[in-house]
């Protein structure tokens, strides 16, 4: 065990040196820094795919950030276990006097947070949290009665009437790194000792400036490279959310903000109704009699439903881990409004295949279409596969990437259900329990 007391900054969802607030104001600490990544078992247990893309990814930041530090003489400690006994061991390795690091907003990572800071506490050690991964959080666009906004119209207006440079400001981490806690000669598990193996899933790159300028014009249509890829990247915090805002800035390009300050009203959404990541926003939808048919729910999850546009975004999603924006809502109403399949079943299994998962995001993303939401689509809304396809995938480029089959009848599925048919009965389901409230 180490003499000298120490100052840890504990990376989770933050996986950069660079612009990274806990970070920076550790390294301001009067104590050295040493960086501490935890594989919860907690949350890598549960996870079904021993090739999952995003374990991979993790591995690779933490071995590219350990790289990093062993260039300024120190390293990242690395621990597998569950948080509450990764913290025992560090305990006993080393005297610390201050954890830093930044704001989760999940219900599971609140939770540890709690149980964290009350073991630290007893052990005469100062937890400290920081905003990083959002430009507003929790309480900072509310109305002015303070309380938090459940549309996103009035929320985006405020939103940017609450921003200022000071917001996008970085955190200038890189003058104080000779504060780190010299020390290199740490081991990072291997994937095999955590159950899992190398994916050799391709990784959506930190490169998305190319679309930002017409991204207005192209953000809808699946078959061209139209939207940034970004998100695994938001989601594990390998790049800053305030140089993503300075950017969109700089371009004068607000579609593409909104859709950030959308993932920031979603994590607000949940930060204040936690509820919400399992029931629905309105209560009342909680009592739809869902069809739930296994059968139909498995010809949705293999892309094989017989409407083209909804196979070809779930064979994307299969294949890729990744989704267009557009073809999330299709498939998303396809089950929910089509199947009337409960959207608990698709957020599930689009926790389990998308490498940009956040929770705050799919679940409000889920609700909408549902109807059961905030600032949802109502219920009557329903998107209609065939009139997306033409409107979006005209010349079925999309189509003829995955769905080759479909330009012989002979070996294309007949569609699994009649949309007109599925339309009226899901009108009468979400009339039936919506007349009960």
């Amino acid at each position: 065990m180490n003499k000298s007391p120490i100052n840890i900054f504990w990376f989770r969802r933050d996986l950069r040196l660079d612009d990274n607030a806990g970070l920076y104001h550790a390294l301001k600490g009067k104590h050295l820094v040493l960086c501490l990544f935890i594989f919860d078992r907690a949350i890598l247990d549960q996870l079904e795919d021993k090739d999952d893309a995003r374990v991979t990814f993790i591995h690779q930041t933490i071995e590219t950030l350990d790289k990093r530090l062993q260039k300024h003489g120190s390293g990242l400690l690395v621990k597998y276990a569950d948080a509450g006994e990764a913290w025992d061991i560090v305990l006993k390795e080393y005297t610390i006097a201050t954890v830093y690091t930044n704001h989760d907003y999940e219900p599971y990572a609140n939770a540890r947070d709690v149980a964290i800071r009350s073991k630290l506490n007893k052990n005469g050690i100062e937890f400290k949290s920081y905003k990083d991964q959002v430009i507003f959080e929790k309480s900072e666009v509310v109305k002015d009665d303070g309380k938090p906004y459940t549309v996103y119209t009035p929320y985006q207006r405020k939103w940017y009437q609450t921003l200022t440079p000071f917001y996008l400001e970085a955190y200038p981490t890189e003058k104080y790194l000779h504060n780190l806690y010299k020390h290199t000669d740490y081991l990072i598990p291997p994937l095999k000792l955590m159950g899992f193996e190398k994916s050799n899933r391709e990784l959506p790159s930190l490169r998305y400036e190319d679309v930002i300028s017409d991204y207005k014009e192209k953000r809808d249509y699946p078959a061209i490279q139209g939207t940034s890829h970004i998100g695994l990247h938001l989601r594990f915090g390998t790049i800053s959310i305030r140089e993503l805002a300075r950017k969109a800035n700089s371009y004068h390009e607000k579609t593409w903000l909104n859709e950030l300050i959308w993932r920031e009203f979603y994590m607000m959404i949940l930060y204040h109704f936690p509820k919400t990541m399992d029931h629905a926003f309105r209560p009342e939808y909680d009592h739809i009699q869902w069809a739930n048919d296994e059968k139909q729910f498995k010809a949705w999850c293999d892309g094989q439903t017989g409407y083209p546009l909804v196979d070809a975004g779930m064979r994307e999603l299969n294949a890729t881990g990744y989704m267009h924006n557009r073809m999330r809502m299709v498939v998303a109403s396809f089950l929910s409004k089509d199947l009337l399949i409960d959207w608990r079943w698709g957020e599930r299994y689009f926790a389990r295949k998308l490498l940009d998962y956040e929770m705050a995001s799919n679940v409000g993303g889920w609700q909408w279409t549902a109807g059961s939401g905030t600032d949802a689509a109502p219920y009557f809304r329903i998107f209609n596969p065939d009139s997306q396809l033409k409107k979006f995938d005209p010349q079925l480029a999309y189509i003829k990437k995955w769905v080759p089959e479909y330009a012989d009848f002979s070996k294309y599925p007949k569609p699994i259900i009649d949309h007109a048919f599925a339309r009226e009965c899901c009108l009468k389901a979400f009339k039936a329990a919506l007349s009960k409230n």
